[in-house]
């Protein structure tokens, strides 16, 4: 993953904002990133532009030699579901949906049988840990539960990139190791991982830090 130059503006005019100014980076195949930085600094913005959501105003992304932003929105779709899994802070589980149906979603498009749906969509809730809760409604889990039912959506395509913006933000500290432990799983298979995080602790697991500051990357702290 290659970022160049990213820049991103908000409005224009006298009300423009700049909440990403010219940010520069790589990361390599099977590291592990945390993204740090105040309320504003433009964390979650960076991610949505790495996760092919959100075209920056200027500079170059590519992955795997892929420009991302010079494809057209079916092309970036299909780059989506080959490359990235997306953990949403609030998670974004579909309330009137089963778990196993809300894991089943990025498969819709893929032309797979139902079957093979479900079988990779039951692989993807064991991995985490939530074999035998495949029918239960998002509201009859915990909110630890959840955060694995939205970890194994962002896996069930077996993507070998893995996005997450604030994985561990309502968590307690017990289920907080517990997704981090899950994530030590995820990277140890050869994932490579990038998350947006407040929690210095969380940040730790990281092999790098990328320290951000009103939009722009201060620094690159090397962890292990």
């Amino acid at each position: 993953m290659d970022l160049m130059s990213i820049r991103k503006q908000y409005g224009e005019g006298e009300v423009a904002v700049w909440a990403v100014k010219g940010i520069t980076c790589a990361i390599e195949k099977g590291e592990w990133i945390a993204i740090m930085g105040e309320s504003g600094s433009g964390k979650s913005t960076l991610l949505s532009i790495m996760g092919a959501l959100n075209a920056p105003s200027g500079g170059s992304y590519r992955v795997d030699k892929i420009e991302v932003y010079s494809m057209g929105q079916e092309e970036r779709a299909d780059f989506r579901r080959a490359y990235l899994g997306f953990v949403f802070q609030n998670f974004h589980l579909v309330p009137y949906l089963t778990v196993i149906e809300n894991v089943i979603l990025p498969l819709a498009p893929t032309p797979l049988k139902r079957m093979e749906k479900l079988a990779k969509a039951e692989q993807a809730l064991w991995r985490v840990g939530l074999r035998g809760k495949e029918n239960r409604l998002p509201n009859q889990i915990s909110g630890g539960e959840q955060e694995r039912v939205a970890i194994a959506r962002a896996i069930v395509n077996t993507p070998p990139i893995l996005l997450a913006d604030e994985p561990t933000g309502n968590l307690d500290r017990k289920t907080t190791q517990e997704i981090l432990d899950l994530f030590k799983i995820l990277h140890s298979s050869g994932m490579t991982i990038v998350t947006v995080t407040h929690n210095p602790t969380c940040a730790r697991y990281a092999n790098k830090i990328l320290k951000l500051s009103d939009g722009i990357l201060e620094g690159i702290e090397e962890v292990r």
